[in-house]
C-alpha cells in the first residue's frame, strides 16, 4: 500500500495569539521545533521528541501537531498497531492507530484536541484507513484534570467523535478489564468489504464464549 500524506494546516485562536495546527509533519520540521516541557503523559519531553521522529520517518507514520511559535504544545500520532497487540495480528495494510494525543496542560480547554483531530482526517488518503485507538484509563491525566474516571472518558470521547472515530465493541481481554476502558474506530469511505469483515474479526477472538 502506498501511503499518501497530504501537508494540511490550520490556524485557532488562543488567549491573546493564535496557534498553528500541521499535519502531517516530517521529522525534519520536528526537529527543528522545540518541545514543550509539560508534554510527559508517556515519557520526558525529550525522549517523546525522539520518538514522534522516528515515527515520522515510518512510511504509515503521521506526526500531526500544535505549534505555538517555534514550540510543539501538542500532537497526535498516527501509527500501524504494536505488534505484540491483537489488532496488527491480521496484518492489515490499511489499519493504523491513533497511538497517542496530548496536549500541554495551559492550552487544554480551549478545543485545540478536537480542531487537531479534525484536521487529522482533511487528507483524503485516510479514507483508504481504518483508524482504531484504544482508550485505557490508566493513560488518562485524572490527578492533573480533576477529572474521575467516566468524566474523562466523556471528555475522551467527544474528542475522537471530533476525528470521526465512534466507539465499537471488542473481547480484547485488557479493553475488557475496566468499563471504562474502550476501542474506538473511524472507517473510511473507501475502505472495502473484507477489510471490515477482518477487522470485525479482529475485535471478536472469542465468539464461542457467547
Amino acid at each position: 500500500m502506498i501511503h499518501q500524506k497530504t501537508y494540511y494546516s490550520m490556524e485557532v485562536p488562543f488567549e491573546d495569539r493564535t496557534l498553528l495546527l500541521e499535519a502531517p509533519l516530517s521529522s525534519k520540521a520536528l526537529q527543528s521545533y522545540d518541545f514543550h516541557s509539560g508534554l510527559v503523559a508517556f515519557r520526558p519531553p525529550n525522549q517523546q521528541k525522539e520518538a514522534l521522529l522516528e515515527i515520522a520517518d515510518l512510511p504509515e507514520g503521521r506526526i500531526n501537531v500544535v505549534r505555538d511559535g517555534n514550540m510543539i504544545v501538542g500532537y497526535v500520532t498516527f501509527v500501524y498497531p504494536d505488534p505484540m497487540e491483537r489488532w496488527s495480528e491480521g496484518k492489515m495494510d490499511n489499519l493504523i492507530e491513533l497511538g497517542a494525543i496530548e496536549i500541554a496542560p495551559e492550552y487544554r480547554g480551549a478545543k485545540i484536541g478536537k480542531n487537531l483531530l479534525r484536521l487529522s482526517v482533511q487528507d483524503d488518503a485516510m479514507e483508504d484507513y481504518i483508524i482504531i485507538t484504544t482508550e485505557y484509563y490508566w493513560h488518562w491525566d485524572l490527578k492533573g484534570s480533576g477529572l474521575d474516571v467516566w468524566e474523562y472518558r466523556k471528555v475522551m470521547e467527544k474528542i475522537m467523535n471530533a476525528g470521526g472515530l465512534e466507539w465499537f465493541a471488542t473481547d480484547d481481554p485488557e479493553i475488557c478489564s475496566h468499563p471504562a476502558n474502550c476501542l474506538m474506530a473511524r472507517i473510511g469511505k473507501r475502505v472495502d468489504t473484507n477489510s471490515i469483515q477482518q477487522f470485525d474479526q479482529l475485535r471478536f477472538q472469542n465468539r464461542f464464549m457467547y
